[in-house]
């Protein structure tokens, strides 16, 4: 069975950085790509980073070229690098990997003060 547990969020003031990790225990075969979404209170969850098998990344335009995707295969971790934070940033981030199945992790909460 697979697992995806996510860790480093937390609070951090505006201008600050975090970097998720999602690592992933158990085989995820025919991986098609990884990714993080995030839901702020009272918002639908969004997508905000994708990173394909083939190693192309895409990015939601509110955190394009502030924030960073990448996995390290060796370790089935695949991770989010945040930087200039703002206040707006501040939502439940989820992992996502999609293979053979769908699997989602169970969450990390960042907060960004202003």
């Amino acid at each position: 069975q697979v697992h995806l547990v996510e860790s480093g969020g937390g609070l951090v003031q505006a201008g600050g950085s975090l970097r998720l990790s999602c690592a992933a225990s158990g085989s995820i075969f025919s991986i098609r790509f990884m990714g993080w979404y995030r839901q702020a209170p009272g918002k639908q969850r969004e997508l905000v980073a994708t990173l394909t098998s083939g190693g192309s990344t895409n990015y939601a335009i509110s955190v394009k070229d502030r924030f960073t995707i990448s996995r390290d295969n060796a370790k089935n971790t695949v991770y989010l690098q945040m930087n200039s934070l703002k206040p707006e940033d501040t939502a439940v981030y989820y992992c996502r990997v999609v293979g053979s199945n769908d699997y989602w992790g169970q969450g990390t909460q960042v907060t960004v003060s202003s």
